[in-house]
């Protein structure tokens, strides 16, 4: 893997997002460039062939994916909450709450709940325990619209237990806004079933292209890159010992 040693200033542009287009595709490709950028730049996001990364489910990735990093980085920050409270303006018009997935969309939304002055309420994975048993943290009624805020969209999995538990509530969710997704065809199947709108500001074909033209990889990792977004599960039972 090739270590990028130096960082190139970057200009902020307009606004992108993944499974659904909201503005033109120069203006999709920029902001997803942009962001690659910035996630590469700050480590929140790792690439690896070699020394692969070892996630929660045990199994191998080349790939890791933490952008709280993010929110150490003043104008990062406010680059990604500006693009999101774009995105969510321009694709979901009018709506009443917006809704953080815990724990990493939390902070996400609450930055974009307070730029477009809209109520916050974050979910959690399950209902609490103890005390009042809660799963959706904060105020909403039923019968509200909401968007929902999401950092990172994997499986989708945890993503749409969120869009669930909000349902069942009572509210109808318009869609989701996250920074940044694998484009896992697992992932793409269950928002698809789940009839949930998903917008992103970045993804893993981006993410690739900017890592090769900024030299934080080789051409030749690309394709070991790609191999283990077509089949992370054979991909990490290949690289197990590493």
């Amino acid at each position: 893997m090739l270590k990028k040693t130096t960082q190139k200033k970057n200009i902020f542009s307009f606004a992108y997002c993944k499974i659904t287009y909201f503005c033109n595709m120069k203006q999709i490709e920029e902001i997803a460039q942009t962001t690659a950028k910035f996630l590469l730049q700050v480590k929140a996001i790792k690439l690896n062939n070699n020394n692969p990364f070892t996630w929660a489910s045990g199994r191998k990735s080349p790939i890791y994916c933490d952008n709280r990093v993010t929110l150490s980085y003043p104008e990062i920050r406010t680059y990604i909450r500006q693009r999101i409270a774009d995105a969510i303006t321009e694709k979901f018009g009018d709506f009443d709450v917006i809704a953080g997935v815990a724990t990493g969309g939390i902070p996400q939304g609450v930055l974009v709940a307070q730029d477009l002055g809209k109520p916050f309420v974050y979910v959690r994975p399950e209902e609490k325990k103890h005390g009042l048993t809660n799963q959706i943290e904060g105020y909403i009624r039923e019968g509200q619209t909401v968007v929902v805020v999401e950092d990172l969209v994997s499986t989708g999995k945890s993503s749409l237990v969120a869009v669930k538990a909000l349902r069942d509530h009572g509210c109808r969710v318009k869609g989701m806004v996250a920074i940044f997704t694998y484009g896992l065809k697992v992932s793409e199947e269950a928002f698809a079933k789940e009839n949930v709108d998903l917008i992103t500001l970045t993804n893993y074909d981006s993410l690739i292209k900017v890592a090769i033209d900024e030299e934080y990889i080789s051409e030749e990792d690309q394709f070991s890159l790609k191999n283990w977004r077509k089949d992370p599960e054979k991909w990490s039972e290949d690289h197990m010992n590493q």
